[in-house]
């Protein structure tokens, strides 16, 4: 039996900022709209989960996201952001130029 996996791609979009990701993972995500937008508040929905009822109901979260933008170098936002996902069960991929 394979894990369930909820794959949200978000190549394509320019994510420049934080708030830019929150807005594209917000939908495929399911998050509600009280959502805290901030980092800790990522952190609880996709490591304690209990949120998103979308996240919960699968075992593996993946994000795709370009090296654009936020995640293009080395911001510490985005070094942050990534170092949330823990690699086994919730993982961000992040995808150089083609």
């Amino acid at each position: 039996m394979t894990d369930s996996e909820l794959i949200v791609d978000l190549r394509g979009l320019l994510i420049e900022t934080l708030n830019d990701f929150w807005d594209a993972v917000s939908e495929p995500c399911g998050l509600p709209e009280w959502f805290g937008r901030n980092l800790d508040a990522w952190s609880d929905t996709i490591e304690t989960r209990g949120i998103s009822e979308v996240i919960d109901s699968h075992d593996v979260l993946i994000v795709h996201v370009d090296q654009l933008g936020l995640f293009s170098g080395n911001q510490r936002a985005a070094n942050v952001l990534a170092g949330i996902f823990d690699g086994e069960q919730n993982r961000l991929v992040i995808h150089g130029p083609a």
